[in-house]
């Protein structure tokens, strides 16, 4: 790496303390560690006015997870502990000034641990990593806007540039940040939904014409089923144990599938009910279905046969919304029950039994996260649910739909707004119109491409609005690899990581403000999970006077590079004329600026939640086959998932343990069934290498201590982003070209001795 840099955290050393997992999940202990992280970092004021403001009307979004606040009302206290953790980390007092950051070269700065990086605290000035320097040094504002219109300048082709968003970004400087990539030429805009949730979105469009989830918050108090697959509410989004639960009370059932079972779906306690906390809490799952990694799609199927078996259809729903019903009807009962079984790891007995219980469902809703979304086939499977909620008629009622649970507060808006690299001739006609802007209509880069391009050294400029890119994405090493060969880098940033010591030639920090700070030009906007749009307002002062708004940022860019026009950037500082924009050029938000200022601001339009309606080239939703995979591994092989401990969020690392799952003091682990072990003569807490094999390709790492844990027998489980690197860059969902983190094919071998022959075998 140039300048030394490494691209991977080191490894660790602290001492692995396997406990027991947890029996129920937030509680006391929940609240606890809420206030000891905002008091560790933000001190008891901050801390206070933080927790009173989030989440409310009036306050600010958390930065967190998209999770939805209630249309009506909020308690006390509207957050989680995980919430908690993201807003005191970005309201802490400490400070990256550029004395502390330019004391250290790049080098040195990449051999701290990501926890470390984080704890240095709010970025308090503009910085520069000059080409022939090693470390950073300040800049003044101007200069750095100077810097990016001459790179923008040198560019050969509009295609050389690349402008990444993350899901923190609000509204207005989404679509800003869309406008000025397209001004520039390119509609090269990959971002974090690259990584995650774009199987939903490309295969929720293909079905029933929308990308985005069809249900509301109060649906779960209605529903009479709801499955949760592939997810782990309790760290990932805490606040929908409370609408779970709502659903237990007003006697509906829960069905968890997943390869692990996760505390959060056993037992809850809720953190504001006092009942709840000093009783047992509420059993969450009355059903834990322990899928293999990957199998999701061979159950799905074998549900859907059981559905056959029942004539469980709403055949009035069917004829009247769908179309292609008896090809998928034909297609699923030659579906052999063999495969669905030896692929889920799950008897046809307990399918039967769960698949008479979907069929009994009248109002059933299906909820899912990147357990389902990073596989090659993520498309098919998220398909095989959006054929079920049709065979059963769960769509344009309450208590029924899709609802992929979308993993950071705003990444939903960033799209809706414009963040796409194929976005629509109407989109680009309707901007095209409103700016004066010649929109680009050429497809551009997502993340893969983006990286794929960059290697190929067909890119000299990139601009990050915020997230974590060298660590969020796949095959670490091949990323930095990547933006290594770009001329300019550019993060637009509240805190350092990985991403501001891998860089191009020369590179930039802009520092921003956060959520929770105040801004001079008044709220910005969001999007949660369920399609509200509503304002969002900082309470505290900024970290430092020179942070500015990403919008304001923005608009300087673009003001520097294009100076003369067609579109005046200086005037949309304003944000009320940035919505005013929008409202122009994207159908829903009529009126913006009016109907956001209404308590909870208002819902986007859905088709098929409001009517059903279907956006689809036929007019009706769509069922769709899907063949299941292949799974033929080598011989001593394991299939590995990716996962975040409860201690971080995203990239953010917040602490060491993952107490819900009993593992402490450590993250380069990788969880492995007893069975396992026994076979492979390792025991708990031995170090182990793990080498990934795609195609001719192997991808190696050392050192990963081995925990015993509750998982199928032949699938493993690690922490990102330090078991990204094992992710191969070529391997990614068909259709949405999403990276497979959750199916990597590997083996492990002690530090004596290797395990794997290479030879073909089945799944078994």
């Amino acid at each position: 790496m140039a300048r030394g840099v490494k691209a991977q955290p080191p490894i660790e050393k602290e001492n692995l303390k396997v406990g027991p997992t947890k029996k129920v999940a937030a509680g006391l202990v929940g609240v606890q560690k809420s206030f000891d992280i905002g008091l560790s970092e933000a001190g008891i004021a901050r801390t206070i006015k933080t927790m009173r403001t989030v989440n409310r009307f009036d306050g600010f979004d958390c930065p967190g997870c998209a999770w939805p606040d209630p249309d009506d009302h909020r308690s006390g206290f509207e957050f989680c502990e995980n919430g908690a953790k993201a807003f005191a980390t970005e309201a802490t007092k400490k400070r990256a000034t550029p004395e502390m950051i330019g004391s250290m070269t790049v080098k040195q700065l990449s051999e701290m641990s990501d926890m470390e990086l984080d704890k240095m605290g709010r970025i308090t000035n503009p910085m520069i990593l000059r080409e022939e320097s090693e470390r950073y040094e300040e800049i003044g504002w101007e200069e750095a806007f100077s810097t990016i219109s001459q790179a923008t300048s040198a560019l050969s082709s509009p295609k050389e540039a690349v402008l990444y968003t993350s899901g923190r970004t609000s509204n207005e400087a989404a679509f800003l940040w869309g406008t000025l990539a397209r001004q520039i030429g390119t509609n090269n805009l990959p971002d974090c939904s690259n990584m995650c949730h774009e199987s939903s979105g490309y295969a929720l469009g293909k079905s029933i014409g929308i990308g985005k989830g069809t249900v509301k918050l109060s649906c779960f108090d209605k529903a009479d089923l709801i499955l949760v697959i592939g997810q782990n509410p309790g760290t990932n989004h805490p606040r929908m144990l409370t609408a779970l639960s709502n659903c237990k009370k007003n006697g509906g059932s829960i069905i968890s599938i997943n390869p692990l079972e996760e505390t959060a779906m056993r037992r809850f306690k809720h953190p504001q009910n006092p009942l709840h906390m000093l009783g047992s809490g509420t059993q969450i799952a009355d059903e834990h279905i322990p899928v293999r990694i990957g199998g999701d799609a061979a159950l799905l199927q074998g549900f859907a046969k059981v559905m056959i078996d029942e004539d469980s259809f709403d055949h009035a729903f069917i004829d009247e919304h769908t179309i292609d019903f008896d090809e998928w009807k034909k297609h699923i009962q030659s579906s052999d029950w063999d495969e669905i079984v030896l692929q889920s790891g799950i008897s046809k007995t307990r399918i039967e039994e769960i698949g008479k219980v979907i069929s009994k469902s009248r109002r059933m809703i299906v909820c899912w996260a990147m357990g389902l979304t990073q596989h090659e086939n993520s498309v098919g499977v998220i398909q095989e649910i959006a054929n079920l909620l049709l065979a059963g008629g769960h769509f344009g009622k309450p208590g029924a739909g899709a609802c992929p649970v979308r993993g950071h507060s705003n990444v939903q808006g960033d799209r809706t707004v414009g963040i796409n690299h194929h976005p629509s001739e109407e989109f680009l006609s309707a901007c095209e119109d409103a700016t004066g802007i010649d929109m680009p209509r050429e497809r551009g880069y997502d993340a893969v491409d983006f990286v794929h391009a960059a290697l190929d050294d067909n890119v000299r400029l990139y601009m990050a609005m915020g997230g974590n890119f060298v660590s969020a994405m796949s095959d670490t090493e091949r990323v930095a690899e990547a933006i290594s060969n770009i001329d300019l880098t550019v993060q637009i940033s509240t805190k350092m990581n990985r991403s501001h010591l891998v860089t191009g030639k020369s590179a930039l920090i802009l520092p921003c403000l956060g959520r929770t700070e105040k801004d001079p030009a008044g709220f910005v906007t969001v999007e949660n999970s369920m399609g509200v749009v509503h304002p969002s307002t900082g309470s505290l002062e900024p970290a430092s006077q020179s942070l500015l708004s990403e919008p304001e940022i923005v608009c300087r860019i673009g003001k520097s590079c294009f100076p003369k026009g067609p579109f005046n950037w200086q005037s949309f500082t304003n944000y009320d004329e940035t919505r005013d924009l929008i409202s122009r050029c994207i159908p829903g938000f009529e009126d913006y600026n009016s109907r956001v200022r209404e308590k909870g601001g208002f819902y986007l339009p859905n088709g098929p939640r409001d009517g059903p309606v279907w956006k689809t080239p036929s007019g009706k939703a769509h069922f769709f086959c899907n063949n299941l995979p292949e799974r033929r591994l080598r011989e001593g092989s394991f299939v590995m998932m990716t996962v975040r401990s409860h201690d971080q969020y995203n990239t953010t690392i917040y602490g060491m343990d993952d107490r819900y799952r009993g593992i402490y003091n450590s993250r380069r682990i990788v969880m492995m069934n007893p069975v396992d072990m026994e076979e492979l003569r390792v025991v708990k807490g031995q170090e182990v290498d793990i080498t990934s094999h795609w195609g001719d390709r192997d991808i190696h790492s050392e050192r990963w201590k081995v925990v015993p844990y509750e998982i199928p027998k032949g699938n493993l489980c690690s922490y990102f982003p330090e078991a990204n690197v094992l992710v191969p860059l070529e391997s990614t969902a068909e259709g949405s070209n999403t990276p497979t983190s959750k199916w990597i094919e590997v083996t492990l071998s002690t530090r004596k001795a290797r395990f794997w022959k290479s030879s073909s075998s089945n799944l078994n």
